[in-house]
């Protein structure tokens, strides 16, 4: 049996305890619902999966009591829980989303985000409306797991709105949060951390941990991004596709990325930011003081021989050739 089956065979048996728990007069809250239980450390990737998968087995176990003609009343009014979120049926979904105090986990909440894609509008109403509260509510580690997954995708969704996303970072730029958001990207050593902070830095509440991030992430296409982000002093963002025209006349055209951007609210001395990424452990931050010192070179001074020296014996050969560059355009620059 492979993984994906030994999953689905715990979740599917996890659902039907849920149904004849519900259908009983046993009360059962939702952090030891047996489904809570089970996907305490569920995996977030392919939710669109598992989402089916969830509501295909729901509505079997709950056809499956109803069989029961001594119990068909109860089933008629089983409670609402966050396992609603998947329903077929709009309303339900909402209902479950106004019911939902806290999430008991984050394969739960990473599910209240994804409402806000949803194909309902009264349901992605209903998600802006409460997800603070839920947010508030549910533990933190849970809550920066499920942020994660949600910013990593959710450029790819349609209907969602500027509106929503605002309320989603809003959210989790608050003191509570952005701090334990931090710690997650200086500490994960795989995901798209670039793609995330870049969605988190939408808003400026960050720009004061960009430094540390810059010099203890783990991931060096992280630490690079930051630093490309402190020399140009703007943080940009993938916003979305939009359709353009080539040929209106044959109906000819393609999608372009729309590329967002502001300006950082903090100002870090050059001379120091460049010090600091041609002494990174990483080539990739390295290369990207290489190309920052080419470009600066007339407002550095003598400090950029110093540096120029240092990139052009770097031990990767893309930086110690943009560290020669730099010497012979000093030296040029020097005759002439």
């Amino acid at each position: 049996m492979n993984k994906t089956s030994a999953l689905e065979q715990e979740l599917s048996h996890a659902i039907k305890e849920l149904v004849r728990s519900s259908c009983s007069s046993k009360e059962t809250s939702p952090s030891l619902c047996p489904v809570s239980l089970v996907t305490v450390e569920w995996p977030l990737g392919n939710l669109d999966y598992w989402e089916r998968f969830i509501r295909d087995e729901y509505d079997k176990a709950l056809s499956s009591q109803s069989n029961n003609l001594w119990k068909f009343w109860s089933n008629t009014n089983t409670k609402i829980t966050w396992i609603d979120l998947c329903s077929w049926d709009g309303h339900k979904r909402e209902q479950a989303l106004r019911c939902i105090k806290s999430a008991p986990n984050r394969f739960a909440l990473a599910l209240v985000c994804r409402r806000l894609n949803d194909w309902v509008p009264q349901v992605r109403q209903a998600a802006s409306e409460v997800l603070s509260k839920i947010v508030t509510n549910t533990d933190k580690s849970d809550v920066v797991d499920a942020v994660f997954f949600t910013l990593s995708h959710w450029s790819s969704w349609k209907r969602i709105d500027e509106k929503s996303k605002n309320t989603l970072l809003e959210i989790i730029t608050t003191t509570r949060l952005l701090d334990e958001l931090k710690l997650n990207l200086i500490a994960s050593p795989t995901g798209p951390l670039s793609s995330i902070f870049s969605q988190i830095a939408r808003k400026s509440a960050i720009d004061h941990y960009l430094v540390e991030i810059a010099n203890r992430a783990v991931q060096p296409s992280l630490r690079a991004k930051v630093y490309r982000c402190l020399f140009s002093n703007k943080v940009s963002w993938f916003n979305g596709r939009k359709w353009q025209w080539t040929d209106i006349r044959y109906c000819q055209g393609h999608e372009v990325p729309v590329i967002s951007a502001r300006p950082l609210t903090i100002h870090v001395p050059l001379i120091l930011l460049l010090k600091s990424a041609a002494n990174d452990r990483s080539s990739i931050v390295r290369r990207v003081a290489a190309e920052v010192l080419i470009r600066e070179l007339k407002n550095l001074g003598e400090e950029s021989i110093q540096l120029a020296e240092q990139l052009s014996l770097d031990r990767s050969t893309a930086v110690a050739e943009r560290g020669k560059f730099a010497l012979r355009k000093i030296a040029g620059d020097t005759l002439f």
